[in-house]
C-alpha cells in the first residue's frame, strides 16, 4: 500500500507556543483518514503544512515523496484543500467564484461549466448561484468551500471541519459527496472535532490533543485501546471537593477521569458494578443526579486518552 503522506517528527511553532509537537503519521493512498481533536490541538496547522501553507520549523512531511519545502510547486498540484474559514470576498457570487477555479485547475471553459453545475446541484448550491457571498448563511458559504475542492478531485482531497455550520441534511449530502470523491481516485484528509463525523466517515483516526499524538486506529481498535470495556458515569450533587473525594473512592474500581461535571470510571463488568458504586456512595454520605453504564465512545476515547473533552467549553 503506497504511503500518500509521510509526516515525520513534525514541529510548528508560533512565537513561544507549540502548535504540533514531533508528529509521526503515515497516510495511505485512497483511505479517508480523519484528525479527531478538539479546536486548538493543531490539527488545521497539520493540514496547512501539508498544502505547503505553512512552513514546519522542523521535521518532515512528503506527499508522494515530494518534500512540502523543497518541492512545494510540486506538491500543490497533488492536493486541494477545503480550508476551515470559507474563502472568497464579500462581492463574489458563488457560480463565477467556482468557474473560475475550475478553469485555474484545469478545465476548459465548457467543462468548467458543466462541472461546476454538476457539483453546486449537488450541494443544493445552485439557487444560491448569483447571490453575493456576503448574503450566503454560514453554511452555504461552506458548502461553497468544498465545492472547490469536490471540482478540483485532487489527488490529496483535505476537509478542514467540512460540515461545522452545516444542517443535518446538508452534512449527510457532504459526507455522500466526500465518500465519491475518494471512489474517483482521491485520498481524503479530514480534521474533526465532531466524533460522529469521524466515526460515520474515517476509515483510521488519529486523536491528537495539544499538538501530540494521542492514539492512531481504526474506530474499533481505538474503542479496544480502553483496557476496561465499560464506563460507568456519575454526576453528583455538591462542588469540585465533592466529585475529589468521590473519585478517591473509587479509584479502587478502575481508572477515574473528572471534568467539571461527572466523573468516569473505566472499568469490567459495569453494570454489575454500577450497584456497588451506588450502594459505596450512599453510605459515605454522596448524593448521586445521575449514573449512567454505556459501552466507550470515541469521545471516551479522547476523554481516556488525555482527560478533555473534543468539544471543550
Amino acid at each position: 500500500m503506497e504511503v500518500a503522506v509521510k509526516i515525520r517528527k513534525l514541529v510548528k511553532r508560533f512565537g513561544n507556543t507549540v502548535a504540533v509537537d514531533s508528529l509521526d503519521l503515515d497516510i495511505n493512498e485512497g483511505e479517508i483518514f480523519g484528525l479527531l481533536g478538539p479546536n486548538g490541538s493543531g490539527k488545521t496547522t497539520t493540514l496547512l503544512i501539508i498544502s505547503t501553507v505553512y512552513k514546519p520549523t522542523s521535521g518532515e512531511v512528503y506527499v508522494y515523496g515530494h518534500d512540502v519545502i523543497r518541492e512545494g510547486d510540486v506538491v500543490r498540484k497533488y492536493v486541494g484543500i477545503a480550508f476551515q474559514e470559507p474563502k472568497a470576498l464579500w462581492v463574489d457570487k458563488p457560480y463565477e467564484l467556482l468557474l473560475w477555479h475550475a478553469r485555474v485547475v484545469g478545465y476548459s471553459t465548457s467543462e468548467a461549466r458543466e462541472v461546476v453545475k454538476n457539483v453546486m446541484e449537488v450541494l443544493g448550491l445552485w439557487e444560491h448561484r448569483n447571490k453575493y457571498f456576503y448574503q450566503l448563511s454560514g453554511g452555504t458559504r461552506k458548502k461553497v468551500e468544498i465545492a472547490k475542492v469536490l471540482i478540483q478531485k485532487p489527488k490529496i482531497a483535505i476537509f478542514d471541519e467540512p460540515t461545522a455550520q452545516v444542517d443535518v441534511i446538508s452534512k449527510h449530502a457532504l459526507w455522500d459527496a466526500i465518500r465519491e470523491l475518494r471512489t474517483q481516485g482521491s485520498t481524503v484528509i479530514i480534521a474533526t472535532n465532531d466524533m460522529f463525523e469521524a466515526e460515520r466517515m474515517c476509515e483510521r483516526i488519529a486523536i491528537i490533543y495539544k499538538g501530540k499524538l494521542k492514539a492512531l486506529g481504526t474506530v474499533e481498535e481505538l474503542k479496544d485501546s480502553i483496557p476496561e470495556g465499560d464506563i460507568v458515569e456519575l454526576m453528583l450533587d455538591g462542588d469540585e471537593n465533592t466529585y475529589l473525594r468521590a473519585e478517591d473512592l473509587l479509584k479502587q474500581y478502575g481508572k477515574t477521569v473528572r471534568s467539571n461535571d461527572s466523573l468516569k470510571i473505566f472499568l469490567n463488568k459495569g453494570e454489575e458494578r454500577a450497584i456497588e458504586i451506588l450502594d459505596l456512595l450512599k453510605s459515605r454520605g454522596f448524593k448521586i443526579r445521575k449514573i449512567m453504564v454505556k459501552e466507550p465512545s470515541l469521545d471516551d476515547v479522547f476523554f481516556y486518552m488525555t482527560g478533555a473533552k473534543l468539544k471543550e467549553g
